[in-house]
């Protein structure tokens, strides 16, 4: 709170000593709308000439403005022609601005600089900054789902987790997958930190050619995010915020005490339960561990510019509990910003954003321990102690989900400081040179403390733990740039890029433990427990980087266009002699609506036939990966003598390194078409992409009898392909002067497939989602990635003669009948086959917006499909745990009544390998966001001496349709998929356990001053 305090003095101070100069003679008011269509305009600048004073157009196009009844206005807005209009006294303007040309005009950020959309020969789409601030989501990213073609978002339900993204498919498997962020010329591999409201606009670089300029961290794509600055002359204050509540969607039903009973007694074969009846609905886990949680979001910003410097300051609190019970996380954000014309040629500014965040967690399993716990459990017996399973005859494997909670004490802080200073020196009209230094700065800790504690007969601690984990990272980045932009004869554009970076990334991590530490938050320390317990492990990272980069670009009477790259990237990752690599683009466009024969037709305003090709390298994986390392352990400690020994620490290499790893390296091909049509209301694009990783890099197992403790090598393994089309269009119209739309919509498919195997057909086995650590997935030639595989289940054994003539004679009726695929009379090994596939094929997005007066309403509509997930949760057992609702009413229990759910041996027999029933579709539709807002009239707004107040009402994720059995089958890389570089693609969409996603209603205030 004091940090806030301190923060909103800044901001009064900023207020108080803001001097603007404007006239109080008349007050003009107005509405600016397009001279075409007749739609509203919002954002237009409307500024009084000769001065600072100015502001911008509310929602409907309306505003407000006080000026000398003499002025001259002036209205601007990208894309159309500004006009210069004389007050002359009067008090009432209405401005129809003219289109100048289409949204092909439209400026769009791209690597180190800016295009109009008509000359990029890339793929690269754009969004603004208000569309994502929308959206109640902690992440901007999450924003993006259902808006973008080829661009798939996987949400987590964990409160401030970062979402997965992938563009165009999975470009690279080892290391990070994330894609790189571009915040304002910083590189980032999340941006968590960013708050929504403070993003101007987001773009998203998705084929070869335009990414190649980024070079050793494209791989995955690059996003792209430019954040506000200050305009439109007088200070402006804005608020936005929201409240609301989350809840889960698609509550898993499970079975209740009575059915639990019946199927324990099927299970053990005896009456353990004589009377299942009677015990009713007893305990719902997951109505003990699960909430509404409350959510609320505010941001406050204070933005302007005068002729010579422009600046925007802001701060944001968010807070978001958790579904689960105890959960929370919330963050504050600060931002600064300026931009100062020091001299004619000379221009400076900064940027920099401050954020903490802290987090009350809950264990990673929280979830699959509530969908396995026993409903005939109490969560507390009457004297007030926890509901021991013990005491009920179902074995040891289920838990007290409330006993883990309540002896589960985790808190993480994350405290950073990011931004960026930069000069720019304009030699003459044609040659600028820019400098840039950015830095981030982090500091992440976790506490986790386990007290001493007897809960129930398998849940105790006889000794607390307390663990403390200190991440932190130091990274900058230093960018020079020399931009030659020139036109000759009015027919020649030519733009010539020469660039240098050069990177630091130091990594320190520290881990510490100790026994029997009090249980009080003034004494989670390490020396306040006892010392002979305590351990300390500390490492650190140092990765380096350089690189030189030139872009040319070039246009001919707008018809003809060329662009082409090239960037050299040194990468202290890689060994000495596999250091450098060299990734080259190009590309070229005709835009056809330019040419004389083109002139007479009246159906497209502008058409353009775009294609490219580009390399792009991935050097995101572990320092000194090639370098054999020491290991000091305490497996490796020996003692001499038999009586008073002499200890001695013992040291072993136990990973195998590759001395010789090359750049994994994407080459990508994209053709394109786009175009508008009708007075430029109708917009299309269609792309087909092609790129290949070559020399992917991955975790390859080999035999621990080497010495290896993960038994694993990771090295340049395969080849593998991402190919598909997408398609964008979108519809923008009025009806009268009252109403106005427009309507976008997305689909894009992909195909992922491994097309060579370097140690021949290989398989690499990952992905342990199943009973006694059986492997799901497989990556192997001619399949796409990460494929789920196992055996495949044809029916249910009815009864012992069906089992006495096939080929599972040690089966028992009840359990699954898997096919013979080799046809030898033994099911083995060899009988495994592909069962499914989650990556998906289809994606597709429906975005529409309607104004109705003062009234605004947006339906956003998500999907994909043809998709499966791997349902872990089901056969993940060991004992009696408890099954589902839909399992109780489908499962085999007794001849002919089911040949496709097993009996309630699911963990016995052969009935838990990964098999075809584990798999299910993944495939969903969802109403991603609706929201309903209403905009006060500027004869009221202007009565409070405000520019702009709307209230909005907004459900996001309200309807979910889809066949999936578990909470969700948006279900990305999980936790369980680790290899030493952290989460990875060769074990995606396992469902074990993961935190549910929910829907959230909210109300919002957008309030401008």
């Amino acid at each position: 709170m004091k940090r806030i305090y301190t923060i909103s003095r800044l901001v009064l101070l900023c207020l108080l000593f803001s001097t603007v100069a404007f006239a109080q003679n008349v007050a003009v008011k107005g509405k600016v709308t397009d001279a075409t269509t007749g739609e509203f305009l919002p954002g237009v600048t409307v500024a009084v000439q000769g001065t600072t004073t100015g502001t911008q157009t509310d929602v409907n196009g309306a505003f407000t403005i006080n000026v000398p009844s003499s002025a001259t206005i002036t209205f601007s807005f990208v894309g159309y022609t500004a006009q210069q209009i004389a007050v002359n006294a009067r008090t009432t303007l209405d401005v129809k601005l003219a289109n100048k040309a289409s949204e092909l005009q439209q400026v769009v950020v791209v690597g180190y600089g800016t295009q109009r959309k008509i000359d990029v020969t890339g793929s690269v789409s754009q969004v603004r900054g208000e569309e994502l601030s929308k959206q109640p989501d902690p992440n901007p990213v999450s924003a993006l789902q259902g808006k973008v073609a080829g661009v798939q978002i996987t949400n987590s339900g964990t409160p401030g987790a970062s979402p997965q993204i992938t563009i165009r498919g999975q470009g690279t498997v080892y290391g990070n997958n994330n894609p790189l962020y571009v915040v304002d010329g910083v590189w980032f591999d999340d941006i968590s930190f960013l708050n929504s409201n403070d993003i101007e606009s987001m773009s998203i670089l998705k084929d070869a050619s335009s990414e190649a300029i980024y070079g050793v961290r494209a791989a995955n794509g690059v996003v792209l995010i430019t954040t506000k600055k200050g305009k439109g002359g007088k200070p402006t204050v804005n608020y936005n915020g929201y409240v609301g509540v989350q809840k889960v969607t698609n509550m898993v039903k499970m079975a209740n005490a009575s059915q639990y009973a019946e199927l324990v007694n099927e299970l053990n074969g005896t009456t353990s339960f004589a009377d299942p009846a009677s015990l009713g609905k007893g305990t719902d886990w997951f109505d003990v561990i699960l909430r509404k949680a409350f959510t609320t979001n505010h941001n406050v910003s204070l933005s302007g510019s005068t002729d010579k410097s422009s600046y925007n300051m802001s701060i944001g609190y968010f807070n978001q509990q958790g579904n689960v019970k105890t959960n929370s996380y919330d963050r504050v954000t600060v931002r600064l910003q300026q931009d100062l014309q020091a001299y004619k040629f000379l221009k400076v500014g900064y940027n920099a954003i401050l954020q903490g965040s802290n987090s009350k967690d809950v264990p990673a399993d929280i979830i699959y321990k509530a969908y396995t716990a026993a409903p005939v459990v109490p969560v507390y017996n009457a004297d007030g102690t926890y509901g021991d399973p013990a005491n009920y005859p179902i074995g040891n494997s289920p838990t007290n989900p409330q006993a883990q909670l309540d002896n589960y004490n985790q808190r993480t802080k994350d405290f950073r400081f990011n931004g960026n200073m930069f000069g720019e020196l304009k030699f003459n009209d044609h040659l600028t040179f820019r400098t840039s230094f950015g830095a981030d700065v982090r500091q992440n800790e976790v506490r986790n403390y386990i007290p001493a504690y007897a809960a129930t007969t398998n849940q105790f601690n006889t000794t607390s733990d307390l663990t403390l984990t200190k991440t932190q990272s130091r990274n900058w980045i230093w960018e020079n740039t020399l931009t030659y932009n020139q036109t000759f004869n009015k027919d020649h554009r030519l733009t010539v890029l020469l660039g240098q970076s050069a990177q630091h990334y130091y990594n320190y991590y520290s881990i510490a433990t100790v026994q029997n530490a009090p249980n009080s938050t003034a004494t989670y320390y390490i020396n306040s427990g006892d010392a002979s317990t305590t351990t300390v492990r500390d490492y650190a990272t140092i990765t380096t980087s350089a690189s030189y980069f030139g872009r040319v670009n070039y246009a001919y009477k707008d018809k003809y266009l060329l662009n082409a790259s090239i960037r050299r990237d040194g990468s202290s990752a890689f060994s000495s002699d596999q250091r450098w690599g060299a990734f080259p683009s190009i590309g070229a466009g005709w835009v056809i609506s330019n040419e004389d024969f083109f002139k007479d037709q009246n159906i497209f305003n502008n058409l353009k036939i775009r294609g490219s090709w580009g390399k792009i390298g991935n050097s995101a994986i572990p320092a000194n990966i090639y370098t054999n390392t020491v290991s000091r352990t305490g497996d490796l400690t020996a003692v001499y003598g038999t009586t008073n020994g002499v200890i001695a620490s013992g040291a072993n290499i136990t990973t195998i390194s590759n001395p010789i790893l090359y750049w994994e390296r994407g080459v990508g091909t994209d053709l394109g078409l786009e175009g508008s049509l009708f007075n430029n209301r109708f917009t299309f694009e269609i792309d087909y992409y092609n790129r290949v990783t070559q020399k992917g890099i991955f975790d390859v197992p080999v035999l621990k009898s080497l010495g290896t403790t993960n038994g694993s090598i990771i090295t340049n393994q395969a080849d593998f392909r991402n190919r598909g089309w997408e398609f964008s269009a979108g519809w923008k119209g009025n009806t009268g002067k009252d109403f106005s739309y427009a309507i976008n919509g997305n689909f894009s498919i992909n195909n992922n497939k491994v097309t060579a195997n370097y140690s021949g057909n290989n398989i690499i086995y990952v992905g342990s989602g199943a009973t006694g650590g059986n492997t799901t997935s497989i990556t192997t030639v001619g399949l796409p990635i990460s494929v789920f595989y196992g055996y495949r289940v044809t029916g249910i054994f009815q009864n012992a003669a069906q089992i006495a003539s096939s080929s599972q004679k040690s089966a028992s009726p009840g359990d699954f009948i898997y096919q013979d695929v080799n046809s030898d009379g033994v099911i083995d090994g060899k009988d495994r086959v592909v069962l499914g596939n989650p990556n998906p094929k289809y994606q597709f997005g429906l975005n529409t917006t309607f104004n109705y007066k003062n009234f605004d309403l947006t339906v956003d509509i998500q999907g994909v499909a043809k998709v499966d997930v791997y349902n872990a949760n089901k056969g993940l057992r060991y004992g009696a745990e408890n099954y589902t609702l839909d399992f109780y009413k489908n499962r085999w229990h007794g001849e002919g009544t089911s040949n496709t759910y097993p009996s309630a041996n699911i963990g016995g027999g052969s009935n838990y390998y990964p098999n075809s029933w584990y798999v299910e579709s993944g495939s969903y539709v969802r109403l991603r966001n609706l929201q309903l807002g209403y905009n006060l009239p500027s004869s009221v707004t202007s009565k409070l001496h405000i520019q702009r107040l709307r209230i909005y009402a907004n459900a996001q994720n309200a309807v979910n349709i889809f066949g999936y059995t578990g909470f969700n089958p948006e279900i990305g890389r999980t936790a369980s998929a680790v290899s030493s570089s952290g989460v990875t693609s060769t074990a995606a969409g396992i469902d074990n356990g993961v935190y549910p996603l929910y829907a959230t209603y909210n109300l919002g205030l957008n309030v401008t001053f």
